[in-house]
């Protein structure tokens, strides 16, 4: 998992970009992308929020304080001015709204992944067809505010990976990163930092708001939805990112995501997470 370091969400490398290359403006725009694997979107920013979703296909994105895996049942939301970039995990069909700052206001401040209901699946998927001159006292401009309503009302999914900005610590994270199934505990990773265990959990709960045995599960989680859609088994999966056992990593995967990784990938979730 690539890593990018900033320190304030606005790096003066992060280059700010118009996200359509022509046409009116309107309050609410989509575009249609798609990845090919390892076609990197890199480091930018919009003065629109954006709406990123993968109609198929995985994509990573990464901002200066965190990492989001994003699988179809799911969108990002990335605020007005975020630097970020964005990683498929094969091919992707790329679907984005962006919208203007003061409608976004009513929608969200943070950076998050939201659950992505049938009905909302098929709104971005319309908007997406809909004429970029589109009239805002059309149809199609009502469209866009159901669209908008729809975004808010959507639940958080429990996808986030915080990353921290402590050296020792980011130290300990970037380690865990390259290698998932490490499986040494608080006490050996504080040798290694050159920090207590103590000052270490600290740390954790500080700059992350999880506990070091929950940031791992969640990093393990990460990793393994894009292993699943890279077509890995789920046996390979496991071991892969660092359980003794297949079943011991279906219940914790079961306890995340509400549905065991046989079902996760299949199609799009039955219920919010």
């Amino acid at each position: 998992m690539s890593q990018t370091r900033q320190t304030d969400g606005k790096p003066a490398d992060a280059p700010l970009r118009r996200p359509w290359r022509d046409g009116p403006d309107r309050p609410v725009v989509s575009v249609a992308r798609d990845l090919v694997p390892d076609e990197i979107v890199g480091l930018h920013r919009h003065d629109y929020a954006q709406l990123l979703y993968a109609s198929s296909g995985l994509m990573r994105v990464q901002t200066p304080v965190g990492a989001w895996v994003v699988p179809p049942q799911r969108a990002v939301w990335i605020p007005p001015g975020l630097a970020h970039q964005v990683g498929p995990i094969g091919a992707v069909a790329m679907r984005n709204i962006y919208v203007a700052p003061q409608p976004a206001a009513g929608v969200m401040a943070e950076c998050r992944v939201i659950s992505v209901s049938p009905l909302l699946r098929e709104l971005i998927l319309a908007v997406v067809a809909l004429p970029r001159d589109y009239r805002l006292d059309s149809p199609d401009g009502r469209l866009m505010r159901v669209l908008l309503d729809q975004i808010a009302a959507a639940r958080t999914a429990a996808l986030h990976l915080p990353l921290p900005r402590d050296r020792r610590l980011r130290a300990v994270t970037d380690a865990l990163i390259a290698d998932p199934a490490d499986r040494r505990g608080l006490e050996d990773w504080a040798k290694a930092a050159g920090a207590s265990a103590r000052t270490l959990a600290r740390l954790f709960l500080a700059e992350t708001g999880l506990s070091f045995r929950d940031w791992r599960r969640q990093l393990r989680l990460h990793e393994a939805l894009a292993r699943l859609a890279m077509g890995d088994s789920v046996t390979a999966v496991a071991y892969a990112v660092g359980y003794e056992s297949p079943s011991a990593f279906i219940a914790m995967f079961r306890r995340a995501m509400g549905e065991t990784p046989g079902h996760y990938l299949a199609g799009p979730a039955s219920a919010d997470v």
